[in-house]
């Protein structure tokens, strides 16, 4: 049963995060006049196809694991276009139209991630609070005297990184999970922070964190831990419901997916410079395990799961690869400078290049996942 779930819950997270994708390409064609003619949920043999009226086919295909969206397009030396539609092929139009259309594809999996988010924040969700438990020996917390039961209340960036920065108002601290991803953003950035806290007996007290002193991200340690500041444990009769309103629940929603993805992206560049282990890199069988644990915890676990998979599926779309939307959006910035567009021949080059890139990156992660879930 449990290996059902898990299947199923990867299947569906494939489904919803890259049908949402290729709807943000296709809406973003159609709103610039660009004829669609296939979206395709999945690949292989067809399963199910409808062609509507504006001659769109959709397509529900036998392999669940992708899907696409194709354009009329000149590029496609398989296509013929007769004079009238050349007007609506995504080749005529202008720059900036068709820099859209490639960017929405990524841009609708963050405003995905905001999405299910808010639904999660509007519904209600136990949250553990931010009760600190003892720091670790020699941690940046315990040579600040910080001590268990202590509850960090306030949260503020320091302008400049500095003690003398710190002013008189803190955003507040709703949970455990908020300060969280505050301290992976002060960390990734070596931005300096304060912290307001609340002691015990109920006393209020603030604390500073300077840049200089934050641990440094490393692939060999663990700055979390080097920091000290991890929360007590608490039965989940004690957390406290977040709950917002629609409009309050949209705002917490965007800031943390915009938190999310500035951590991400520190992480993923700290691959490329070595300051973070490539082992981090996860595949599918990571990507299953985790999708069918949260479906199995409930249905906001795996709404927030999803997210998380949404935002890193629009970063990784992001990246300025061959065959990914930012290796177009890289040939858009190069006809931006140059004045110029990117030969075909040149394109299907870099797109080969692409290819043996993506290949190498899939078997890393499929690699990691081996080492992760089969190592003795």
């Amino acid at each position: 049963m449990q290996a059902f779930i898990t299947l199923a819950a990867f299947l569906l997270t494939l489904g919803v995060l890259v049908s949402f994708h290729e709807f943000g390409h296709f809406l973003a064609a159609r709103c610039c006049g660009v004829r669609v003619l296939r979206f395709a949920v999945g690949f292989g043999k067809p399963l199910f196809t409808f062609r509507a009226k504006n001659q769109t086919e959709w397509v529900l295909a036998s392999i669940p694991l992708g899907g696409y969206v194709k354009l009329l397009d000149g590029r496609d030396r398989e296509q013929v276009i007769s004079p009238q539609d050349q007007a609506s092929a995504f080749d005529s139009k202008k720059l900036w139209q068709r820099s859209l259309i490639v960017a929405a594809g990524p841009f609708a999996n963050f405003f995905l991630a905001v999405i299910l988010f808010a639904v999660i924040y509007i519904s209600g969700v136990p949250q553990l609070p931010a009760v600190l438990d003892t720091p670790p020996e020699h941690s940046l917390a315990a040579k600040l005297d910080l001590v268990q039961g202590d509850r960090v209340v306030g949260w503020q960036d320091l302008a400049d990184g500095e003690v003398s920065s710190i002013s008189g108002e803190f955003e507040v601290v709703r949970s455990w999970n908020a300060l969280r991803w505050d301290l992976l953003d002060a960390l990734t950035a070596q931005s300096g922070f304060a912290l307001e806290l609340q002691s015990p007996s109920g006393g209020r007290f603030t604390k500073a964190f300077p840049s200089q002193e934050l641990p440094k991200i490393s692939p060999n340690s663990d700055p979390m831990q080097a920091l000290g500041i991890k929360p007590t444990i608490s039965p989940t009769s004690q957390w406290q419901e977040l709950q917002l309103g629609p409009v309050d629940a949209m705002l917490y929603a965007s800031h943390r997916v915009w938190l999310i993805t500035k951590v991400s992206v520190r992480l993923m560049a700290g691959m490329f410079t070595g300051k973070t282990s490539i082992k981090q890199l996860g595949g599918p069988l990571s990507i299953a395990d985790m999708a069918g644990k949260s479906a199995q915890v409930g249905w906001q676990a795996f709404f927030a799961f999803l997210a998380l998979i949404s935002i890193s599926i629009g970063l990784l779309n992001l990246l300025p690869f061959p065959m990914l939307d930012g290796g177009q959006l890289l040939y858009d910035a190069w006809e931006l400078v140059a004045g110029k567009r990117i030969s075909i021949s040149m394109q299907e080059r870099f797109q080969k290049m692409g290819f043996l890139l993506l290949i190498s990156l899939s078997l890393l992660a499929l690699f990691n996942d081996l080492q992760r879930y089969f190592s003795p």
